[in-house]
């Protein structure tokens, strides 16, 4: 792309950057991740469900995957938590057979660690091993990991190699532009984790870890970086819907977009990403959802854990005029899922079928004990 001004998908201004005759985007064409010596894995879309960490569970990942997503990330996995066999980080590696293909997502400093947990990650049966290289949240670039490594390129590269040389998965790795605000610092350090670790697949989210998630991700990054590399590049960041999802693979020539924030409590975001599809559900469509939702979150973690982990969901589901403030805040006092599962199915009765339609249809595989040999897990399902 010849044109040096930023692509922001936030407002209405990329429209103009795609002229009279943008690249021709198919979102539902398969491509490959893989490398000589690695086993490819084929992607049947262009559609990525990002890692979120309180977010990504199998609960989360499954739905996205029901709604059409191409591919699916865990959230982050502590390399050292699997180390040292964390009973709770290993349950992150419970994978189930409807999931695939799908990336767990490792972070961590120590190469040595790094190659023990990809072995693991292996034996779990992904498809891929994702490295975080992007995370800003304090408690994780604190110990050097995330973020933090974009500031020290070599370590970057030793821990990627190491992941690369521990088995015949594709390696992807998330990276944001840098650590500071202006930063170009992606595009040094990706072409050396592709060129000298010998890394499958790069996502770039082109904000700054000094940002956060405020201002916008500037997708001019994300065109260089793909002119840069010979591998498959996913754009992350500001990817909310059909329109946008497809003005940055034209802009860009990215393999793949990867939606994150958009999809949280919303999987009906990824079914306009995939199908074109943006038709608002109806309130009793949401309640339905959720309430599924709810119960597949408890059947993986239990009563007790679950309570915490669903709350921020509830205003995320339950968002428009349709439900309001208050409704959301009497969730919030319930203190467990059954209750919260009673008191929306006596509001809103209207879901009921709809939740009974799903129940009759959506049959989850019930095999995600076979797939690694855990001890009794944390999750409460054994």
């Amino acid at each position: 792309m010849t044109d040096d001004r930023p692509i922001d998908l936030t407002g209405t201004g990329f429209l103009e950057l795609l002229g009279d005759d943008p690249r021709p985007v198919d979102l539902t064409a398969p491509f490959a991740i893989g490398r000589p010596g690695t086993r490819a894995v084929t992607i049947e879309g262009r559609v990525a469900l990002a890692p979120m960490a309180g977010v990504s569970v199998q609960a989360f990942r499954r739905q996205g995957r029901r709604f059409g997503a191409s591919v699916v990330f865990t959230e982050m996995v502590s390399i050292s938590g699997l180390h040292y066999a964390n009973e709770r980080t290993r349950d992150y590696l419970r994978i189930a057979t409807d999931e695939h293909p799908i990336a767990v997502q490792l972070f961590g400093t120590d190469p040595v660690l790094m190659h023990d947990a990809a072995q693991q990650v292996a034996e779990a049966g992904a498809d891929m091993i994702d490295i975080n290289m992007g995370c800003p949240v304090k408690k994780v670039s604190k110990t050097g990991a995330g973020c933090k490594l974009l500031d020290d390129p070599d370590a970057a590269v030793a821990v990627a190699k190491a992941c690369v040389d521990a088995t015949d998965l594709p390696v992807t790795i998330k990276i944001r532009r840098g650590m500071r605000n202006g930063s170009r610092d992606c595009l040094e350090l990706g072409p050396r984790l592709v060129e000298e670790a010998g890394v499958s697949a790069l996502t770039l989210h082109p904000r700054s870890a000094a940002q956060m998630y405020t201002g916008f991700a500037d997708h001019r990054l994300t065109a260089e970086l793909v002119e840069l590399v010979d591998v498959p590049v996913f754009a992350s960041g500001d990817v909310t819907d059909r329109v946008r999802a497809e003005a940055v693979m034209a802009l860009t020539g990215c393999a793949a977009v990867m939606i994150g924030r958009a999809a949280q409590g919303n999987p009906w975001a990824v079914r306009d990403l995939t199908t074109g599809l943006a038709v608002e559900p109806e309130p009793e469509e949401r309640v339905a959802e959720l309430v599924r939702f709810v119960r597949e979150v408890v059947r993986e973690m239990g009563d007790h854990r679950a309570t915490g982990f669903l709350r921020k969901f509830y205003g995320w589901y339950l968002r428009g005029e349709a439900f309001g403030k208050s409704a959301r805040r009497e969730l919030m006092a319930f203190e467990t899922p059954g209750e919260v599962e009673a008191h929306l199915l006596d509001r809103w009765p209207g879901a009921l079928p709809r939740l009974a339609d799903l129940e009759a249809t959506v049959r989850y595989p019930d095999d995600t004990d076979r797939v690694i040999e855990l001890p009794v897990s944390a999750y409460g399902g054994g």
